[in-house]
This record gives C-alpha cells, sequence and structure tokens, in this order.
C-alpha cells in the first residue's frame, strides 16, 4: 500500500483540490482561492503558510507563496504534491485544442471526401451533421460511422439488393448494421433524403420507401429504362429486342430484370446520349425514326434499371452524355448520373444556360440550388437569373446535336 503523502491531510483536501483544478486549466495561474473551509481547515492553512492569524473561509491564495511554503515542509514543490495527492494533472486547454482540432480535422475529411464532392447536395447532409455534434462525443466514432455511411451512399443506387445483403456486402459482413433504427440507417437514410429533396422518413414504411427509391430490393419487373435508337451487338434477347426495336424507329423498354440476365449484350462503341424528361425522346423519335442515334431517358431520378443500363453501355465503351433540366433539382440529377456512371455533361455549362434562359425570361424559379461539380458559374447564374430551364426549352438545340450521330 502506497505511504500517504504527510501533507494530505482532510482540512487540507479542499486546498489540493482548488490547487489541482487551477494548474490543470492548462493556463497560467499566479492565485488560488480555495474553500469554503471550516475553522480546522483554517487553521492548517494558517500552519503551512505561517499565518500570524487565520485565513478567511474562502481565501485567496499566492501560489508562489504557497509552493514557498510547501517546499519547506516537505522539500517538493506544490505542483508535484497536488498531483501526488489528487493524480496526474492534466492540461484541459491543450485537450481543448486537441478535441478542437479532431473536429475540425473530421469535418474537412467529410465535407471533402470524393462522395460529396461528386454530389455536392451531400454538403447539406454534412452541415446538419456538424450543427448536431459528435457521434457519443467521439471524433473517432463519428467518423467510423459516416465512413461507413460513405460506402453505402457510394454503392447505390443498388442493383436490387435487399437490405441484409447490401449490409453484408459492403459492411465488414455484418448484415444487420443497416437495420431500421441503427444509427448507421439513419445517418444513410438522411442524405439519401437530402439528395432527393424530402424529409427524413419519420416511419418504417417512408423508409423502406426511401430504401427502394436508391435500388434497394427494387421490384425487377416495375424498374424500367426507357430508350430509343439502341443498337447493341450480339444474339441476346436484350440485344435482339433493343435493335428490332431501334429498327423500327420504336422506343424500347427494358426491365432490371431482363438487364441482369440479357445474354450476349456489346453495347455501341459510338456516343450514347442521355435526357431527364421522356418528351424529349418522342421528339427525337419524331425527327429521326428508325435513324435515331442512341438515347436513354432517366425519367427525372434513375432507377436501378437505368444505372444498370448505363454503366453496361460505358463498360463497352461508349462515351455517355447528359443533358437534363437546369433547375435545382435537375442539377442535382445530373450530379448523381455523373457521379453513378461516368457520364460527361450535354449542353449543361453555365454559358448554355444563359443562352437557353433569353428564350424563357419568365421562367419558373429553379428552387433549391447546390453546387453543379462539373461548372460552378452555372448554380452562379442560376442564382443570379432565378429561370429555371427545362429540356424541352432546348430540345431544338438537343436534336441538333444528335443529327451529327444518326444511324445509316
Amino acid at each position: 500500500m502506497t505511504a500517504r503523502h504527510p501533507l494530505d491531510l482532510p482540512e487540507l483536501r479542499p486546498l489540493w483540490s482548488a490547487v489541482h483544478d487551477r494548474l490543470s486549466s492548462g493556463r497560467p495561474v499566479s492565485r488560488v482561492r480555495c474553500g469554503p473551509l471550516d475553522d480546522i481547515g483554517r487553521e492548517a492553512l494558517a500552519d503551512l503558510l505561517g499565518l500570524d492569524r487565520l485565513p478567511g473561509v474562502e481565501p485567496t491564495i499566492p501560489l508562489a507563496g504557497l509552493d514557498r511554503a510547501v517546499l519547506d515542509a516537505c522539500g517538493r514543490p506544490v505542483r508535484e504534491v497536488a498531483a501526488l495527492i489528487l493524480g496526474p494533472i492534466h492540461d484541459r486547454a491543450a485537450e481543448r485544442e486537441r478535441r478542437t482540432g479532431q473536429r475540425d480535422a473530421l469535418w474537412e475529411w467529410l465535407a471533402g471526401h470524393e462522395v460529396v464532392t461528386a454530389q455536392p447536395a451531400l454538403l447539406e447532409w454534412v452541415g446538419h451533421l456538424r450543427a448536431t455534434g459528435l457521434i457519443d462525443g467521439s471524433p473517432d466514432r463519428t467518423r467510423g460511422l459516416t465512413a461507413a455511411a460513405l460506402a453505402v451512399l457510394a454503392a447505390l443506387p443498388a442493383d436490387g439488393e435487399p437490405l441484409p445483403v447490401l449490409a453484408a456486402r459492403l459492411l465488414d459482413g455484418d448484415s444487420h448494421a443497416l437495420d431500421d433504427g441503427t444509427r448507421l440507417s439513419s445517418l444513410v437514410l438522411r442524405a439519401l433524403s437530402v439528395l432527393y429533396g424530402t424529409d427524413m422518413p419519420d416511419a418504417a414504411e417512408a423508409r423502406r420507401a426511401l430504401w427502394s427509391r436508391a435500388g434497394v430490393a427494387d421490384d425487377e419487373l416495375s424498374a424500367t429504362v426507357l430508350a430509343v435508337g439502341l443498337r447493341p451487338g450480339g444474339e441476346g434477347p436484350v440485344a435482339k429486342v433493343s435493335r428490332t426495336c431501334a429498327g423500327a424507329g420504336h422506343p424500347v423498354s427494358l426491365t432490371l430484370a431482363q438487364l441482369r440476365s440479357p445474354g450476349e449484350f456489346t453495347g455501341p462503341a459510338g456516343p450514347v446520349h442521355i435526357t431527364e424528361n421522356p418528351s424529349v425522346l418522342a421528339l427525337a423519335l419524331r425527327r429521326f425514326g428508325h435513324r435515331c442515334p442512341p438515347l436513354v431517358c432517366t425519367s427525372g431520378w434513375p432507377n436501378t434499371a437505368v444505372i444498370h443500363l448505363l454503366r453496361r453501355l460505358a463498360e463497352g465503351g461508349a462515351v455517355l452524355y447528359y443533358h437534363g433540366d437546369l433547375d435545382g433539382e435537375g442539377i442535382r440529377i445530373a450530379a448523381h448520373v455523373l457521379a453513378k456512371t461516368g457520364a460527361v455533361p450535354w449542353r449543361m455549362s453555365a454559358d448554355d444556360y444563359r443562352s437557353a434562359a433569353l428564350r424563357v425570361p419568365s421562367g419558373p424559379d429553379p428552387g433549391r440550388l447546390t453546387p453543379a461539380p462539373w461548372d460552378q458559374e452555372l448554380v452562379d447564374s442560376m442564382a443570379e437569373l432565378r429561370i429555371a430551364v427545362v429540356e424541352e426549352v432546348v430540345a431544338d438545340l438537343l436534336l441538333d446535336d444528335l443529327a451529327e450521330h444518326r444511324h445509316g
């Protein structure tokens, strides 16, 4: 058993507690206030300091004088004695600075993560996380959970996997990591609600609907993609039906089930254009008929079938060009498509927007704006003009571009 320090007296404990607390602040200390002291404590303090009269009930003591008195009494400085009696003296100021540095580094890492920079609408998610504070007060736990959430977001939209299968594949085999009610599930769902511009779901049915929108356990038959002019190579059923429709000047609607098992299928090596709205496909068919070049429609936010087809076309060597509505939602959809498929923007620069806005000087408001990763000036221009330009306004320009690639 460790011997008790001779100055570790019950009547002096208020003194040592005050000294220990003040020295642990990490700031310069010249005086220490202690107490309240009872009569025995006042007498003990007077004896230690060599005072002619008793100090007050809550005396303020110069640290230099206390240090001399303690050295005279036991040959050790006051800092060492306080540490021997009450434990190590910490530096709270340095600890606060260290924690602040950890937090700042965490938020900087999160805001600069490739998943966030590819879809800047997620900066709103980052802002929410920062406002609500660290998870369990721990930078390490917060970083770990957000890194897991980012891994899930990078893999979405999923290819129709059930949620437990997706979790097991991405999260070290833990099929329950994304179960309803887990902290990680809430993080991912909040990010999805920000991306899609919806409220954070507060009921189990709404949460399942949001997961489904992100391609988790999609219905293989109801998830479809609409395309025209698609002439893939191969003798598989998907290639054949696509070529047949293209040759007849008809659109083709492919289900996720067909795209998962297409048979022999090789995508076109030339460019494939993508639009957000089915009306542009209709205009393209009307103008080009059976000579229509490859054109795929996302029909707003792309479902799993859309992303599946576009990725397969890109893997086959096709260069993907994307155009969508030039409003707040359209920018977020475009960022999503570009991030998930490797497509490049098509007539979606700031100059394109300004020229198009002249066609609709009293157009609708573009709504909530978030950065466009491919052109920051684009959103700046939209914020200045506050005019939304839907695809139909520039359909003639899009069709003129397509004319250069028509079949035959």
